[in-house]
C-alpha cells in the first residue's frame, strides 16, 4: 500500500482544480491522483528552489470549493506554487492530515491603539488563531489621522498586517463635537474634506457607530454626504447600525440607503439581533438584504460566533439622548433629581429585554468584574435596577450582555456573504473579564461550530474568514491560496483546532494552530509565536481621477 508521506516526497504539481477532495477522508486518494497528474502550470514560471514546502496538507484555498490535496510553495514573501512543485525547498515541513488556509482576515477590530504599542503591537492572541490582518477603525470610532497611524505600523510593525477605515464618529467629534446639533455647511465640508484626506492616505472606506456618541446624531443625509467621498474614492461603507434589538429592519434600511444614495459598497457590521422579544427577527432582516444583494446592491455583512456581545454599559442601558454632550454632560443628567425617575425607567426596560449582563471592568469595585448584574444584586441584598444605576452614575463599565439566540447566530453564520470577524481587539492578560472573542473568534468558528456542531462545512468556514473579507474589501493578493499572492498562510489541524477562552477565562490562547506566516515569514513556528512583527500597513489605492 503507498501512504500519503511515500508519495509526497517534495516533487508536488501547481493547482489542479480538477482534483477535488470531498471529504477530509479522502486526502490520501487524492494525493495518489496528484502524484500521478500533470503540472496545470508551465514548469517555466516556478522557480527551482523556494524558501518553504508545505507537503502533503489539505488546501482549503479560501473559496468555497471543496479542498484539495496537495503542497504549497513560498518564496520570499510571495506564494509560488500551490499543488505540485518540481525542486528544492529550503524548508520543509509535512502538513499531512493539517488544514492549509489563507491567513485569516478579521474585518472588525478595535486595536487602533494596541497596535502601535510595544506591548500589544505583536498581536498574538489573533496570530494564535491564524489571523494575520486586522481591519481597525471600526464602530465609528478609533484614528482619524489616517497618514500617522499607518505610519506608526510601517516604523515600528506589527505581528499582524494593519487595514483601516475613517471612523466617522471621532470624526464628527473633531469637527462638530459630542453635543447633539447638525454640522454646519462649513463643518460638513470640513469633515468632507478630513474624509478625502483619509481615503488619500489609505483608508479603506468609511466606518459608523450609530449607538454611540457623537455618531448617533448624525442624520442619514449627512452620512450619506460622507460616503459619496469614500465612493468617489472606491471604499466602502461599514456600519455598526443604530439599533439591534427592536428596530433592526428599520435600521439595515436606513445602511441600505445610505448605499443607494452614495453608490458604494454596504456592509453591515456584527450582524445580529438583541434581545429574547426580537429573536428571530434578523431573518426578515437577512431576506431584506439579499432581496437588495438579488437587485444588485453590493451589501455583506460579518459576525462574531457567540451568544453574547459587549460593549459599555451606558450604551447598552441608555439612550444616545441621555449620553449627549459627553460623560460629564450624561452624569449630571443621571444625578438630576427631576430627571432619574425617567433615566432608571429607561434602565429598568433595557435590563429586561437584553438578558443578564456580566460586567467586564470596573474600577471602584473590582470585586464586581467576572459577575453579573443579578449575582451582585443578591450580594449588595438590591435589585439589578440599582446595581446598574449606581454603575452608571459613578463612571461607568465595560459589559458583556448574553442576549442573543443561538440559532439565530447559526442562521446568520450560514449566509454566504456572512463574513468571521471578532469585535474583538490585541490584549495582553489583566485583572479585567473582557468578552472571549479576542482570544477565540476563528478558532470557535473552525473548531466549534464546524467540527462539533457541524454547522458548515470546512470550506465554507475558511472563505468566511479569508476569501469573502478580502472581496469584500477589495483587497488584492491576499485572503487566497494562489501563486503570486502574498504569503499570508494558516496551518491548522481540524480535529483538534479549539477556543479555550471563555467569559470567565477570557485570556486562554486557541490550540490547534501550530504553523502561521505573515508575508512569508514565520509568525507562529511548531506552536509557538515567534514574535516576529512581519506585519504591513496595507494602503487602499484610491480610484479618484487622478490618483
Amino acid at each position: 500500500m503507498i501512504t500519503c508521506s511515500e508519495i509526497a516526497c517534495g516533487n508536488v504539481t501547481a493547482r489542479c482544480p480538477s482534483v477535488r477532495v470531498k471529504s477530509i477522508a479522502a486526502v490520501c486518494v487524492v494525493c495518489v491522483l496528484l502524484a500521478a497528474a500533470t503540472a496545470c502550470r508551465g514548469a517555466d514560471s516556478i522557480p527551482r528552489e523556494v524558501d518553504l514546502l508545505l507537503r502533503g496538507g489539505i488546501l482549503a484555498d479560501g473559496t468555497a470549493d471543496p479542498p484539495v490535496a496537495g503542497d504549497l510553495a513560498i518564496k520570499g514573501d510571495r506564494i509560488v506554487a500551490v499543488g505540485r512543485f518540481e525542486g528544492r525547498a529550503k524548508l520543509v515541513i509535512d502538513c499531512h492530515g493539517k488544514v492549509v488556509a489563507p491567513g485569516f482576515i478579521d474585518l472588525h477590530n478595535h486595536s487602533d491603539s494596541r497596535i502601535v504599542e510595544p506591548q500589544t503591537r505583536l498581536a498574538r492572541n489573533y496570530l494564535t488563531q491564524g489571523c494575520t490582518t486586522i481591519v481597525t477603525g471600526n464602530c465609528g470610532g478609533g484614528k482619524l489621522d489616517v497618514a500617522d497611524y499607518l505610519g506608526q505600523v510601517e516604523q515600528h510593525g506589527a505581528g499582524v498586517n494593519v487595514v483601516h477605515l475613517i471612523p466617522q464618529g471621532s470624526l464628527r467629534r473633531r469637527v462638530v463635537g459630542p453635543g447633539k446639533r447638525p454640522p454646519t455647511p462649513k463643518e460638513l465640508e470640513q469633515m468632507k474634506r478630513l474624509v478625502a484626506r483619509g481615503m488619500r492616505e489609505g483608508a479603506w472606506g468609511m466606518s459608523t457607530g450609530l449607538m454611540y456618541v457623537p455618531g448617533a446624531y448624525a442624520t442619514t443625509k449627512e452620512i450619506v454626504e460622507l460616503a459619496r467621498v469614500v465612493a468617489a474614492h472606491g471604499g466602502l461603507y461599514a456600519s455598526h447600525i443604530r439599533n439591534e434589538r427592536e428596530r433592526l429592519i428599520e435600521s439595515i434600511e436606513e445602511a441600505l440607503r445610505i448605499g443607494q444614495q452614495a453608490q458604494l459598497p454596504v456592509h453591515i457590521s456584527h450582524f445580529k439581533v438583541v434581545g429574547k422579544p426580537n429573536w428571530g427577527t434578523v431573518r426578515l432582516a437577512a431576506q431584506r438584504i439579499t432581496k437588495a444583494r438579488e437587485g444588485g446592491q453590493s451589501v455583506t455583512a460579518d459576525q462574531y460566533p457567540y451568544l453574547a456581545s459587549s460593549t459599555s454599559l451606558e450604551a447598552m442601558l441608555l439612550e444616545p439622548a441621555v449620553r449627549a454632550g459627553g460623560r460629564e454632560a450624561m452624569l449630571a443628567r443621571l444625578r438630576d433629581p427631576q430627571q432619574q425617575t425617567q433615566w432608571r425607567k429607561q434602565v429598568a426596560d433595557h435590563l429586561q429585554m437584553r438578558g443578564p449582563i456580566q460586567i467586564v471592568s470596573y474600577p471602584p469595585r473590582s470585586d464586581w468584574v467576572g459577575k453579573r448584574l443579578a449575582e451582585i444584586a443578591r450580594h449588595e441584598n438590591c435589585t439589578a435596577v440599582d446595581v446598574a444605576w449606581k454603575i452608571l452614575q459613578t463612571g461607568g463599565a465595560g459589559a458583556v450582555n448574553f442576549g442573543m439566540s443561538p440559532e439565530d447566530v447559526r442562521f446568520v453564520m450560514q449566509l454566504p456573504w456572512v463574513a468571521t470577524a471578532s469585535d474583538g481587539s490585541v490584549k495582553r492578560p489583566s485583572l479585567q473579564r473582557p468578552h472571549p472573542r479576542s482570544y477565540g473568534t476563528f478558532s470557535r468558528k473552525l473548531g466549534y461550530y464546524r467540527r462539533t456542531e457541524q454547522v458548515l462545512s470546512l470550506e465554507r468556514a475558511v472563505r468566511s474568514c479569508s476569501g469573502l473579507p478580502a472581496d469584500i474589501l477589495g483587497i488584492a493578493e491576499r485572503g487566497y491560496l494562489r501563486v503570486g499572492y502574498f504569503a499570508d498562510v494558516t496551518v491548522f489541524d481540524p480535529a483538534t483546532i479549539a477556543d479555550l477562552a471563555t467569559y470567565d477565562e477570557p485570556f486562554l490562547d486557541s490550540l490547534g494552530v501550530p504553523w502561521v506566516w505573515v508575508n512569508g515569514q514565520p509568525a507562529i513556528r511548531a506552536g509557538k509565536p515567534t514574535d516576529r512583527l512581519a506585519g504591513r500597513p496595507l494602503r487602499h489605492r484610491s480610484s479618484e481621477p487622478g490618483q
